[in-house]
């Protein structure tokens, strides 16, 4: 009975380390899984407050280029110095020239023609107001669930690597639009589905090769949210990151005050 203990002890020492290595991959799995959600959290508020902070405050900017070109060009006339007329040129170079019929409407057609915001503006309609940079709290919280759930890294094999890569695919882009009512549909649509099989690495080398998988996955992600937060947007996010839309608030409530002083101030070169 001692042999047998001292096998069973012998056996069991051999599972060890390769429960542990499982553990650590495991562990290492969800801290990829966690962190690659903030990182597209982040990136799909940047993404919106940008086109947000363009939609609202694009006008202000193309504004005060304009008021500074045109203090510029009247200070040259007035001094007909060479070093003001050089300036007046810079300028003016800086001024966004207007946009050709293309450009001024990219983004205005859809397949059924003018889409709806380009039809309400040209008819003197109320325009839908834009969405919040931030998607709701709830549509948050089912989206890191999704996400949790069936993320591609927990799938065992290649063919349901694809079945939830296709559906995580659909997870991002209803959290881009802020489509609650279609993650809550996906969330149930997700637990109604097969169960995937619990992955069983059966080598330690298999692990070991996860795990510096995993690792250069982690390290290609933070070169993205690197990226992501050193950005004119990024950094402008960050300075509210509880409150972004009170920013484009503020923003342009300074914009507005720049505006004043420039009109002023070509009055009084003009008058």
């Amino acid at each position: 009975m001692s042999g047998g203990s001292a096998g069973e002890a012998s056996g069991e020492e051999q599972v060890r380390p390769e429960e542990r290595l499982e553990r650590a991959v495991r562990a290492a799995e969800q801290a990829l899984i966690e962190y690659e959600i903030a990182v597209e959290t982040f990136r799909v508020e940047v993404e919106n407050f940008s086109r947000l902070h363009h939609q609202k405050l694009g006008p202000m900017y193309a504004r005060l280029d304009e008021l500074d070109a045109q203090i510029a060009e009247a200070r040259a006339a007035r001094t007909g110095d060479p070093e003001d007329m050089r300036k007046a040129q810079e300028a003016r170079a800086r001024v966004m020239p207007m946009p050709g019929v293309e450009e001024l409407f990219h983004g205005w057609l859809d397949s059924d023609g003018l889409s709806p915001e380009a039809s309400a503006m040209l008819t003197e309609q109320p325009v839908r107001p834009p969405q919040r940079v931030r998607p709701s709290d709830e549509a948050r919280k089912l989206y890191r669930e999704l996400v949790r759930k069936a993320h591609p890294d927990l799938a065992q094999d290649d063919a349901e690597r694809r079945r939830r890569d296709e559906f995580i695919a659909r997870v991002n882009a209803a959290y881009a639009r802020g489509d609650e009512a279609l993650l809550q549909e996906l969330s149930e649509e997700w637990a109604a589905g097969p169960v995937p099989k619990e992955w069983r690495p059966s080598r330690a080398e298999e692990l070991y090769a996860r795990l510096e998988w995993l690792a250069e996955r982690k390290e290609l992600l933070s070169v993205v949210a690197r990226d992501l937060e050193e950005s004119a947007i990024g950094a402008m996010l960050k300075l509210a990151p509880e409150d972004p839309d009170r920013l484009l608030e503020e923003i342009a409530e300074q914009l507005l005050t720049q505006l004043s002083e420039r009109e002023a101030e070509l009055a009084g070169l003009l008058g």
